[in-house]
This record gives C-alpha cells, sequence and structure tokens, in this order.
C-alpha cells in the first residue's frame, strides 16, 4: 500500500487517563504493528511485508513512541499483544478494511461500474427514449445507481446551474456562462392514422394538411415557430387542434384516429404497427436537443459515458445542426 498519513483518536480510557489525543500514523506502521500482532514474530512480519528484519523492528518501535504505550510482550518466545495494543488492532483493522473498500470503490469508479449518476430531461426522453437505454447502460453497471427527473426546459437549466445534476437533455439551447452543451438535431416525420388518404403519399408537404386538424407542440416551442412558419412559406394556414407538451402525446392521439402531426423520427419510431404511419415531410424540419454539463464541478466519467451512449443510441435519427433551421 502507498505509504500515507492516517489520523486515528485514541479513547482517553484506554491509553491516556487525562485527555484523548490525536495522533498521527504512518500507514508502513500500522502494517508492520498488524503483521507482528498476527505473526507472533518480527522476522516473520518481515516477510509477509517484504522488508528487512531491522526495517520491521524499527517501524514497529517508531509506532510504540508515537502512541506512547507498550505494544507487546514476549512469551514463550512468541510476541503477544497488550491489552492496549489489542484495542488498537481492532481499530487498525478497521482502517485496512477502510482503505480497501477505497481501493475497490477507486477501481469501480475508474471502470465506471460504481457511482450515481443524477440526469434531467424533457418528459418525454422518460417516457419514451430513456428507459430501455438506461436498463441496458445499468446492466453493464452494477454498482451504479441513477436518478432520472423529467421536467420543463427552464427547470433544467436552473438544475444545472446549481449543479444539482450530472447532465441535462433539452431543446436547443443558446448558451450560459456556467453551462457547457453539446448540440445536435433529430429528424421529424409527419404522422397520420393508419389508412389515411395521406398514406398513398411518399412525401408530405404543408399543402397536403390544409384540411387536416393539427397536434402540434406547445405555442412558445421553436419547433412550433419552425412548423407555423413552414405552413407560411407554403400559403397555407395551418389548421391548429390540440397543444402538446410531449411528442409521444400527439402519437397516441394520432394512433388512436385522431388529426396528423409533425413529429420526432425516434418518438414516432415507438408508435410504428401501433395504428398510424409516417412519411417524410418537406420542408425538412429538425427536433432542436442540447445535452447540458456544469462547466465547474467534478467531472463526472459515468456521466461522459451516458452523454456518449445515448448520442449513439440515436444514431441515425440525428442530423447535423447547421444553426440555420
Amino acid at each position: 500500500m502507498t505509504v500515507g498519513i492516517i489520523q486515528c483518536y485514541v479513547k482517553a480510557s484506554e491509553v491516556d487517563t487525562e485527555k484523548a489525543k490525536l495522533l498521527k500514523f504512518k500507514l508502513r506502521q500500522l502494517e508492520a504493528f498488524q503483521a507482528v500482532a498476527q505473526t507472533g514474530s518480527i522476522t516473520r512480519a518481515a516477510k509477509i511485508l517484504e522488508i528487512s528484519q531491522p526495517a520491521a523492528s524499527r517501524l514497529l518501535s517508531d509506532f510504540s513512541k508515537t502512541v506512547a504505550i507498550d505494544l507487546f510482550r514476549r512469551e514463550g518466545g512468541q510476541l503477544i499483544p497488550t491489552s492496549e495494543a489489542r484495542y488498537l488492532l481492532s481499530e487498525v483493522g478497521r482502517v485496512f478494511e477502510s482503505l480497501r473498500h477505497l481501493e475497490e470503490l477507486n477501481r469501480d469508479l475508474t471502470d465506471r461500474t460504481a457511482g450515481h449518476l443524477r440526469i434531467a430531461c424533457l418528459p418525454g426522453f422518460a417516457t419514451s427514449h430513456l428507459p430501455k437505454l438506461l436498463a441496458r447502460f445499468l446492466d453493464q453497471r452494477p454498482g451504479v445507481s441513477l436518478t432520472l427527473e423529467p421536467d420543463r426546459p427552464e427547470r433544467i437549466l436552473e438544475w444545472i446551474i446549481g449543479e444539482q445534476y450530472d447532465c441535462g437533455i433539452t431543446d436547443g439551447f443558446s448558451g450560459h456562462p456556467a453551462v457547457e452543451h453539446v448540440n445536435f438535431a433529430v429528424k421529424t416525420v409527419c404522422i397520420f392514422p393508419k389508412g389515411h388518404a395521406l398514406s398513398r403519399l411518399d412525401c408530405i408537404s404543408p399543402l397536403d394538411l390544409r384540411d387536416e386538424k393539427i397536434i402540434h407542440t406547445r405555442r412558445d416551442s421553436s419547433f412550433f415557430k419552425d412548423l407555423s412558419q413552414s405552413f407560411s412559406d407554403y400559403g397555407v394556414l395551418m389548421n391548429s387542434w390540440v397543444e402538446v407538451r410531449q411528442f409521444t402525446t400527439a402519437c397516441i392521439m394520432v394512433a388512436e384516429g385522431q388529426g396528423v402531426s409533425v413529429v420526432s423520427a425516434m418518438d414516432a419510431e415507438q408508435y410504428r404497427g401501433k395504428g398510424l404511419e409516417m412519411r417524410r415531410f418537406e420542408p425538412e424540419l429538425v427536433h432542436k436537443l442540447s445535452i447540458l454539463k456544469p462547466i465547474s464541478g467534478s467531472r463526472s466519467l459515468l456521466s461522459l459515458d451516458f452523454v456518449e451512449t445515448f448520442l449513439e443510441s440515436l444514431g441515425d435519427y440525428i442530423v447535423p445542426d447547421t444553426g440555420e433551421r
């Protein structure tokens, strides 16, 4: 083990009748003390520690001077711990057990198999794409625990600024000095009930939707503004019918035979074969998204792994975000 300084308190009633004393021990001294107690011999302890007998004797002597008590008595050629030393041995045993636990934890964290991951996300991700992805992610990391908290973009930003979460998945983000962000964009498609007249088309434009009841995202979202602009560009009035917060809500309503919508291709895919059909929408629209991370604080290897896994899981749904849309 690496030589270091360990601080421990020894009860006054056991060692010093007047006051408790803060002691600083070198880890190697503790190892020598424990080895001699286990073997009853400085010679055998030296072999276990792979050091010379004089070196082991010196470590034991220095430790004895530090604690200011007699550690051993000689009996029948063996070194037997004194009652005070037996008390210390129980404490030393706990110290080494803690160190072993720290070593295991460090190895797990380095291997990304332990730790706690805190993710904030848009509500739609919490109910559609993320559950299966996180199940696979955790299956490969049995020592990892997780917090997944869905909320609106404004709240997610507050959490990331306050370093309450390791990363956040939110709508397209313009920037904040306390936040790092990775922007990406997801393809969208037009969805409609199975057997609808639109199924005869290979590509759908606003002109094809002029008589349809449209289910769309909330009006203050950037995606709604892009969708509205596409209808204006084609000289068509969009027949707004139902306003929703999540694409999944639109998918469920369309699958139930109500209205049409333009949604993330990733969300639409979840409902393929469940009562809706989809086609490419022209002009091409994208759902702009961002992954947020606190710019300060510790860098979680787990969160880096998750972000990489998450982006890989989107696969062909991702399109380059040029910033021109």
